[in-house]
């Protein structure tokens, strides 16, 4: 792959990119650049995380070497979202499901490198640095960094404060040329493109995905069981909360919907050479079929094209893409029970 078709790949459906011309660079000079993402194993996983690791399955298919960090620690220091003796068991399910999410999408689970964050950063050199960037950082420049990240309080506690440099220094402790998040993520990774320079290390190229609106419009939330579609969600579930969801006619904005579609569905359905087809009865214009989002979208905002339409073919699509991932989690119940034992146990 030329690097020009290269970077189109790795860049599309992005929010940001921290620098265009060092990401160019590095594409043109390498072969086999390195990028990771990093997930605290806190809640149950959702569609949320489903469209950044589709966004996986492009850097592999760019021939860029992909790392997923399970950050452990980070679950625990983020207010003890996760409690400090169930940090194994949802580390394993956080493993399990996206590998499970990445074959599902077409990439290859046995390429990625899993890393866990107890593994490295408890041991120097990892902890020497993280001293230093104690020692050198403010408490409100590391508060500033983390805000749109870690749960805030009017009194914090020091571990929101040591979240935000740690993920700072995985970037180095990692060896990856990039970061890839979401862009609520971008705080944190500036806070390293300025501070890994002087502990020695090259500052990151950084990649931003988009924030999914929730189906109740706004800011998704994983502790709102109707914001989002969960993996463990069955057709019905699935039919149920497009059904309620927040789309009025002609509208994008905070529109879920619509960005499921852009970001995971579409995606998908290109890669397997497939349209994505909305089935209408004959008096009411009869099926419609698209070959790429942008069309769908300019017919949604003509309203061409009705809510509850685009919700019936989104919520089977999405039922279709969830389907394989449900069925492996619940082929092994017990991972998902220790992990979630008031849920599931």
């Amino acid at each position: 792959m030329e690097p020009a078709d290269r970077r189109r790949v790795v860049e599309r459906h992005l929010e940001e990119t921290v620098t265009a011309e060092e990401l160019e660079e590095l594409l043109a000079e390498r072969d086999d650049p390195s990028v990771y993402i990093g997930y605290a194993p806190t809640g149950e996983m959702h569609i949320g995380h489903y469209t950044t690791i589709r966004k996986l399955v492009d850097f592999q298919r760019a021939g860029l070497s992909v790392t997923v960090l399970i950050a452990d620690l980070h679950a625990y220091l983020d207010d003890e979202k996760t409690p400090w003796d169930l940090l194994d068991a949802r580390s394993r399910y956080y493993q399990r499901t996206i590998e499970t999410m990445v074959e599902a999408t077409g990439g290859d689970p046995r390429a990625i490198r899993f890393e866990r964050g107890s593994d490295f950063e408890l041991e120097p050199p990892y902890t020497m640095d993280l001293y230093r960037l104690v020692g050198e950082t403010t408490t409100r420049r590391a508060q500033r960094a983390g805000s749109e990240v870690v749960r805030q309080r009017d009194d914090p506690r020091l571990g929101g404060l040591l979240y935000t440099l740690m993920q700072s220094l995985d970037v180095a402790a990692l060896d990856v040329d990039i970061a890839y998040g979401g862009i609520d993520q971008r705080g944190i990774y500036m806070l390293a493109r300025e501070t890994l320079p002087t502990l020695g290390y090259d500052k990151p190229i950084c990649l931003f995905a988009p924030l999914l609106s929730g189906l109740e419009g706004g800011k998704m939330s994983a502790s709102e069981a109707g914001s989002s579609v969960r993996l463990t969600d069955d057709r019905d579930a699935i039919v149920d909360k497009l059904n309620d969801a927040y789309c009025p006619a002609g509208s994008t904005e905070d529109n879920g919907i619509l960005e499921y579609l852009k970001y995971l569905v579409f995606p998908t359905l290109m890669d397997r050479g497939q349209a994505f087809v909305i089935e209408r009865p004959a008096e009411y214009g009869g099926d419609v079929v698209y070959e790429d989002y942008e069309s769908l979208e300019v017919d949604f905002i003509n309203e061409d094209l009705h809510p509850q339409d685009l919700k019936n073919a989104a919520a089977a699509a999405i039922a279709e893409l969830i389907a394989p991932i449900r069925e492996r989690t619940f082929e092994d119940p017990d991972v998902l029970e220790a992990a979630y034992p008031e849920q599931y146990g």
